[in-house]
């Protein structure tokens, strides 16, 4: 009976190990940085008006794994006008976004697989609750734009407006 026990044991703690050694080592878990670094592609995409007058170019990061999506710019100390981060999703859908961790504010734009803007948020930056950092802005489309709050609307840009994301990050 000692032997099973002993089995038992053995086998129970390598269950743990394994448990303990994914999450460490997930895109979110606290050695991500080791396993899973930050290697974002740059590039710029445009945004216009219905019409397709061009009101603005923003200079991107874009976020496509795992880690990039769930970091996103809350590393990021501030950004200049004109800089961003384009969010990338495998396929439209909803999709919601959180301020975590994040020391200024941005306009969070969804925009569908077609470049269409169908949302825009204007988001501070949390207050000292910890809730308010996970504050939902919810929207709809494949792709996300993050730029300095206020963008949008200094460039013009809204909802039913179009950002040019090159063939490179489309396909």
């Amino acid at each position: 009976m000692v032997d099973r026990e002993r089995a038992l044991t053995v086998v129970s703690l390598a269950l743990i190990a394994a448990v303990a050694a994914l999450w460490l080592t997930s895109p979110t878990g606290p050695l991500a940085g080791v396993f899973h670094p930050l290697d974002y592609e740059e590039t710029t995409v445009t945004l216009a008006d219905d019409n397709g007058t061009e009101l603005a170019a923003v200079d991107v990061r874009v976020a496509e794994s795992d880690r990039e999506l769930y970091v996103g710019l809350s590393e990021t100390g501030s950004l200049d006008t004109g800089e961003g981060m384009l969010f990338v999703h495998d396929s439209p859908g909803e999709y919601g976004y959180v301020m975590r961790n994040m020391s200024f504010p941005l306009d969070i734009l969804f925009v569908a697989e077609n470049g269409t803007i169908t949302t825009v948020h204007h988001a501070p930056v949390p207050g000292d609750s910890s809730s308010d950092d996970l504050r939902e802005y919810p929207g709809e489309g494949r792709y996300v734009l993050e730029v300095p709050r206020g963008y949008a609307n200094a460039t013009g840009v809204g909802v039913g407006d179009r950002v040019g994301i090159p063939d490179s990050v489309t396909s």
